[in-house]
């Protein structure tokens, strides 16, 4: 299976079509927030199962704040991680993931990309799709992949 990561896209439409165009073929597509009211337009653009939830600036947007998904036998707890200070530290939210019992954990808000192990955890931020934070300010994206015998694995893309 083909994942397509993606987050704080702010309601830019730009660098959003340019990605889900670029990697197709991918069978679902996760936003981790801050869509600024975009959720039926990604939902329509993806052509393909969207799970969503709400960042710090959807202010009226009806998508949970968080939830946890299954993909492959694997749970994944989704958030845009603002309610976890992500911005100062990831303590609090692999504390969270762990004790949700989750493998893997994605999360927004900061606008820089994160691939981390936490001892049985995978950390994941794609960054931002829009104003990205990192250092060289490059948009950026992950695509997961899923695989019988590779198990998952994570690419970090950039453009």
């Amino acid at each position: 299976m083909r994942v397509l990561v993606i987050s704080d896209t702010h309601g830019y439409h730009k660098n959003l079509d340019r990605v889900l165009e670029l990697e197709r073929p991918y069978q679902q597509v996760i936003h981790l927030g801050d869509l600024e009211g975009d959720e039926d337009y990604l939902e329509a653009a993806a052509g393909c199962p969207v799970e969503a939830v709400r960042g710090n600036n959807d202010y009226f947007s009806p998508l949970p704040q968080e939830q946890i998904i299954e993909i492959a036998g694997k749970r994944i707890f989704m958030t845009h991680g603002h309610y976890y200070y992500v911005v100062a530290g990831l303590e609090h939210l692999i504390r969270e993931a762990k004790g949700r019992d989750v493998d893997i954990v994605m999360f927004g808000h900061i606008h820089r990309p994160v691939i981390r192990q936490e001892g049985a955890l995978m950390v994941i931020n794609p960054g931002s799709l829009s104003f990205p934070r990192q250092e060289d300010r490059k948009p950026s994206y992950i695509v997961m992949e899923t695989d019988a015998q590779k198990g998952f694995q994570y690419f970090l893309k950039f453009f």
